[in-house]
């Protein structure tokens, strides 16, 4: 697994209070990185959603204050929630989870790679505003 972007940003709530939120992943979930389709497989904290034709795994782990977003090919993002002296510091990462075909996945990547950054945005700004604070991101 490679590391190919790491954003982050700080929510002025405390870390349990914008996990809460950022946790709800679930299609018609509150957080603003929810999934949608049907959900195929449901295991509680895991579970697989279908959309398009497309498989995407999706795992939680509140204990951790992170989400996992895995595709069915070479995508894989982990987003958390971490303290941070001014409330939360909220962690997305996407990687490569695609066993060799380093070419393929640096053709692939570079649209989800690109527009990322603007979607971390927005999402933080949507997290913030569902808890009525400050949200901003940070290099």
């Amino acid at each position: 697994m490679t590391e190919l972007l790491e954003l982050r940003a700080v929510v002025e709530a405390a870390p349990d209070a914008v996990a809460d939120v950022l946790l709800d992943v679930r299609p018609g979930g509150r957080s603003p990185i929810v999934t949608s389709g049907e959900i195929d497989a449901d295991q509680g904290d895991g579970f697989v959603v279908v959309r398009g034709g497309s498989r995407l795994t999706v795992t939680v782990d509140r204990a951790g204050r992170s989400v996992a977003q895995q595709g069915e090919w070479w995508y894989r993002s982990e987003t958390s929630v971490e303290p941070d002296p001014r409330g939360s510091r909220v962690v997305h990462r996407i990687f490569n989870v695609a066993p060799g075909h380093g070419w393929t996945v640096r053709f692939v990547s570079r649209g989800p790679l690109a527009a990322a950054p603007g979607q971390f945005a927005a999402a933080v700004r949507e997290l913030a505003a569902a808890l009525g604070v400050a949200g901003y991101v940070v290099d």
